[in-house]
């Protein structure tokens, strides 16, 4: 492995320390600096004691008592702590469903022939999930069950008299009755986040408790949003099945036309591989070898799942692609998109394409993209990155010699399609049975971004490699996919160091059972982070198999270096599911005692999941044994 340059505090990926000694000696300022610059951080802000909801304000609550006990409105610490919580759960839960919302037009336009550089990839699935949405699909084409699917899916959003249909029909039978018990089963996925900005406002909601219900329901607003996002993209670009490929900066090619799509709609970028073939002969011409695409977040694991399209890098190290020298155009849609690499662009020489009226960044070119259009404009993209590499070529780069081989794309149907080729009659059973034999201690999935705070990618692999050795069969989705994929956790060729014996033998089985030659790779990649999803729909399917419901099963999940507001919705539908839930950054609800509690302890009695928030990784892996001990025990195992 390469020396760290002195920034293993930054991150753990030696590409990635590189590339800060790179920007470093060139005083290329890069999240890292800015953080340091930002020292000491608001002690306020970090406890969730802080108020900016009225123009009285801003307010903040001292939490040693030595000043103000309450705003000036009067809300107490309580109420400002869930307040705020809340508004980071709308936050997240607006994000995935303008995502899945996206999808839905998308598919609504194809249907009705106004998009057609789109299609249905797969048909099967299409009729699934209308059957799950009592969609009738006997003796109906394609796009007539899809029209009826993209108008139900729209429906969704709305305020309804009946439940959200992507929450309701995605989980079991007794956790719909645990929801509509507590009030938590969602109206409409926007209703929700308007009812909570609402509720947040200036003069509404004073009570701690229902504020966090209202939190919690608005979580599962966002595991619809997550649903509805990951069936639209399957039926519109095919639903994943086991690819391999390779991460880290070291897929990027010198000699090629290097293009790096970043965001999380595949919307744009699963077009712009498709139509970048058609391109090749521009490149050439240019005096490239190719066009070279890579996937930097979620856009990257969707277009890696499906078309094998390497990820160079992931969310808090995205400006060390462009660092590199190499990289001719960032094409992004939305979210997780850092302003800031429009800067390190200027000084390297890279495009900045922006595409989406939503997230336009001061600096960068403006493609705007349209569905009706949908390849025309991925092509005028493709051509800006050829007309970039004709400024470039003749410069030197800095690529490191770092990548790893992956294998992804491992989906719900792609799982149980490779269990049944060990018992084809009872695909889920040599899961369960090696759950209750102890092969499978458990399941863990670990899920979320990259935080600044916490050297990057330590806290993943940490715990995987604790996890693994334990037997804990686990999968992984988004940046924290993306950790685990760059230190070789998806590479099978690595099962025998990482993996406990049981679960070693359980990976090994079923890899010689599909003619792998060997065995599944440690960690599955489910996909992106709305693909969190596919996680809760395998714990639904063994809950279902086991005849329990979720909070039972000895299943956690981790937020091991979370940031966005995206992964505090995530976390809130996985404790509404039933799931210990680790976050492994302080979630600023310390100044409120009321609150820690609630989220911690007593809403395990209502969901049966609840929070850890640990920041030490070996403790927190200690803790997640615990729970999967604790649920093995409840099902006297």
């Amino acid at each position: 492995m390469a020396g760290d340059n002195g920034n293993s505090n930054k991150s753990i990926d030696p590409a990635v320390q590189e590339m800060i000694a790179k920007a470093e000696s060139m005083n290329v300022a890069t999240v890292w600096d800015r953080y340091e610059a930002m020292q000491p951080q608001c002690g306020f802000g970090d406890t969730g004691l802080c108020c900016r909801n009225c123009l009285q304000g801003p307010c903040r609550i001292d939490p040693f008592g030595d000043g103000p006990d309450t705003a000036i409105c009067g809300a107490s610490a309580d109420v400002m702590v869930a307040r705020g919580l809340d508004r980071a759960i709308a936050a997240g839960t607006a994000a995935h469903s303008g995502h899945a919302r996206h999808l839905a037009h998308t598919l609504l336009k194809m249907a009705e022939g106004k998009a057609k550089d789109y299609s249905v990839k797969d048909g099967a699935k299409l009729r699934a999930v209308a059957t799950r949405m009592n969609i009738p699909v006997e003796g109906r084409s394609d796009n007539e069950i899809a029209l009826d699917l993209a108008k139900a899916a729209l429906a969704d959003f709305g305020e309804k008299d009946t439940p959200v249909m992507w929450a309701a029909t995605v989980v079991t039978k007794d956790r719909v009755k645990v929801l509509s018990d507590l009030g938590l089963v969602p109206k409409g996925i926007d209703y929700e986040v308007s009812e909570i900005m609402h509720r947040t406002l200036y003069g509404v909601d004073a009570d701690a408790v229902n504020l966090l219900l209202a939190g919690l329901r608005c979580g599962v607003a966002d595991l619809a949003g997550c649903y509805m996002g990951t069936d639209l993209a399957d039926i519109l670009f095919g639903t994943p099945t086991p690819v391999v490929t390779e991460a880290n900066l070291g897929t990027l090619k010198a000699d090629a036309v290097n293009i790096a799509v970043h965001g999380h709609n595949p919307v744009l970028s699963d077009l712009m591989v498709t139509v970048a073939g058609d391109m090749k002969k521009a490149a050439e011409s240019a005096g490239a070898s190719g066009i070279n695409m890579v996937g930097i977040c979620c856009t990257g694991n969707e277009v890696m799942m499906r078309h094998g399209i390497p990820s160079c890098t992931h969310s808090v190290s995205q400006e060390m692609a462009i660092m590199t020298g190499a990289l001719d155009a960032m094409v992004v849609d939305y979210q997780c998109i850092m302003p800031a690499v429009v800067n390190v662009a200027e000084c390297m020489g890279t495009t900045i394409v922006t595409t989406m009226d939503i997230c336009k960044v001061t600096g960068a070119t403006h493609v705007e993209f349209s569905e009706e259009a949908a390849a025309e404009k991925a092509k005028e993209a493709i051509d800006i990155a050829i007309q970039n590499f004709t400024r470039r070529k003749n410069n030197g780069v800095t690529i490191p010699e770092i990548k790893t081989p992956v294998v992804a794309g491992f989906s719900l149907e792609a799982i149980v399609a490779a269990l049944s080729k060990v018992d084809a009659e009872d695909p889920l059973k040599p899961v369960v049975d090696n759950i209750k034999a102890g092969n499978i201690r458990g399941v863990c999935l670990f899920a979320g971004c990259n935080n600044v705070k916490v050297p990057q990618d330590k806290n993943f692999t940490v715990m995987a490699r604790k996890l693994l050795k334990e037997n804990v069969l686990t999968v992984a989705t988004g940046c924290g996919a993306g950790a685990l994929m760059r230190h070789g956790f998806m590479d099978p060729a690595n099962v025998d160091e990482l993996c406990g014996d049981g679960l070693k033998a359980v990976l090994t089985a079923i890899g010689e059972a599909n003619d792998l030659g060997g065995p599944l790779p440690p960690i599955l990649h489910l996909g992106s982070c709305v693909d969190n999803s596919r996680a809760v729909a395998l714990a639904v399917a063994v809950a279902d198999y086991l005849g329990v419901d979720t909070d039972k099963l000895p299943v956690v999940a981790s937020a091991a270096e979370a940031v966005s507001e995206k992964a505090v919705s995530i976390g809130a539908y996985a404790v509404a599911a039933g799931l210990p839930t680790h976050v492994g950054v302080m979630l600023p609800v310390l100044g409120s005692p009321l609150v820690t509690e609630v989220l911690t302890a007593k809403v395990k009695d209502l969901t049966g999941g609840y929070f850890i928030v640990d920041l030490d990784p070996e403790s927190a892996a200690d803790q997640l044994l615990r729970a999967i001990d604790e649920r093995r025990a409840g099902l006297g195992l």
